[in-house]
């Protein structure tokens, strides 16, 4: 048991980089704001639509691309059945789950060649 706590212990650690944080919402809109010589409030309210939006065509259509950061996408898992899995040589017992949708991003090209 040791073992596994110090690996979950040294991935945290991995990702989890010292100093560094996510920009927030209100961080990204002053961003913007100063950008294009905007009102952080406006910039703020365009943040919001542009998620509205993408979650209201995510659900139509499965798909969305936000151009220049990522495309966005729903994948169907299917069902599990209940039963016994080995897993690490111990057998453990798995519920059953339903099928499920989830929601997958990854980064454009441009993105990538960025970074």
């Amino acid at each position: 048991m040791a073992p596994m706590k110090a690996m979950k212990k040294a991935m945290k650690a991995m990702v989890a980089r010292k100093g560094a944080k996510s920009v927030t919402k209100g961080g990204l809109a002053e961003a913007l704001a100063t950008a294009c010589d905007l009102k952080k409030s406006d910039c703020s309210k365009v943040l919001s639509a542009l998620a509205d939006v993408v979650a209201a065509n995510l659900k139509k259509t499965g798909r969305v691309i936000v151009p220049g950061i990522a495309r966005v996408l729903t994948r169907t898992k299917p069902a599990t059945k209940a039963g016994k899995r080995e897993m690490f040589g111990k057998v453990c017992m798995i519920k059953a789950r339903p099928a499920r949708t989830v929601v997958k991003a990854f980064p454009v090209s441009a993105l990538k060649q960025a970074i």
